[in-house]
């Protein structure tokens, strides 16, 4: 079976200085989907959501914007706009557990209004052409909440349902629940996908395994964490490239540049590659004593210096 690797939206990470560095220097996902564009009761789309979809910033890859709504006119108004920049597709996150987003009614918090989510589809079938795919947990208290959707989603032509394992209540604590995304896989005759803690190529071949059936398959934070696990997933290797390190500087690199177009000032790019660095430690031996090192360096040229000696000292290692 042909593998399709989609990369999640993750606010503050996945935007398309992230996708264009990743794609630059790795391999394996196929599909990026943009984070979500959101709009706080006001019909405008902010800067940074422009920026983030323009098409000359995402020449060379395949890319779906996201909305996070509860509103079939906020998302009828995102479905144009992204019409206008030339995508064809546009996914809705019903998938976000955060009490900031769910306590409005969104998010996973949205997957308890059977009919709400009903409505909004129809409008938004009814008054545009944009393809709708959904981004979703379980349900927002407990697991069987979705079934409950599922016979709303089968009225309209949803391209693909991608799940997160997990309820939103769960935030990211826990396991995944494999034998709930089994039910989802029982009582849902469109199209699947699976989300939710791969982060190694042996945990992907036993979920493939457990899941004959799907062959779409969603990497968020083992993404972030680990850039190489898509490519070893598609290959089906287990071992890092020998290059791993020289590939790895370079992609810290462009990330870097990215991060000093987008930020002002010494402090905000520096906390910026700290956010990465909280994943990217697990890379290495003793991730805690990265962190502090990361941490202590308050001006680009420490940051440099501590960086180049945790590579040094991962190379070194290595032979």
């Amino acid at each position: 079976m042909h593998h399709k690797l989609i990369s999640s939206p993750l606010q503050g990470y996945t935007d398309f200085h992230f996708r264009n560095a990743f794609h630059k220097y790795f391999s394996g996902i196929d599909t990026f989907y943009a984070p979500y564009i959101r709009f706080n009761g006001k019909m405008v789309i902010k800067p940074v959501y422009e920026r983030d979809l323009k098409p000359k910033n995402n020449t060379t890859l395949e890319v779906i914007p996201q909305v996070m709504t509860c509103s079939a006119e906020e998302f009828i108004f995102a479905a144009k706009y992204v019409r206008s920049l030339g995508y064809n597709e546009l996914n809705w996150n019903l998938g976000c557990p955060y009490p900031m987003v769910t306590n409005k009614g969104m998010g996973s918090g949205l997957i308890k209004s059977p009919e709400k989510i009903d409505r909004i589809l129809d409008a938004v079938h009814t008054e545009t052409d944009i393809i709708v795919s959904m981004k979703m947990r379980m349900g927002y208290e407990h697991p069987r909440e979705i079934l409950e959707v599922f016979p709303v989603l089968e009225k309209y032509p949803i391209s693909n349902i991608g799940i997160h394992a997990r309820i939103g209540a769960q935030l990211y604590k826990g396991g995944t629940d494999l034998e709930a995304f089994q039910r989802c896989i029982d009582h849902c005759n469109q199209k699947l996908y699976f989300n939710g803690d791969i982060t190694s190529v042996a945990i992907f071949e036993e979920l493939a395994y457990r899941f004959p059936s799907i062959d779409r398959w969603m990497l968020g934070r083992g993404l972030i964490a680990d850039p190489f696990l898509p490519g070893m997933i598609k290959s089906g290797s287990h071992v890092y490239p020998e290059n791993k390190i020289d590939v790895f500087s370079k992609y810290l690199d462009t990330l870097f540049m990215g991060a000093e177009k987008k930020l002002t000032g010494e402090k905000a790019v520096i906390r910026k590659m700290l956010s990465y660095w909280e994943y990217f430690a697990i890379l290495f031996p003793n991730p805690t004593k990265i962190i502090k090192k990361i941490k202590k360096a308050k001006t680009y040229e420490v940051y440099d210096a501590v960086v180049r000696e945790i590579l040094e000292e991962e190379r070194v290692a290595e032979y």
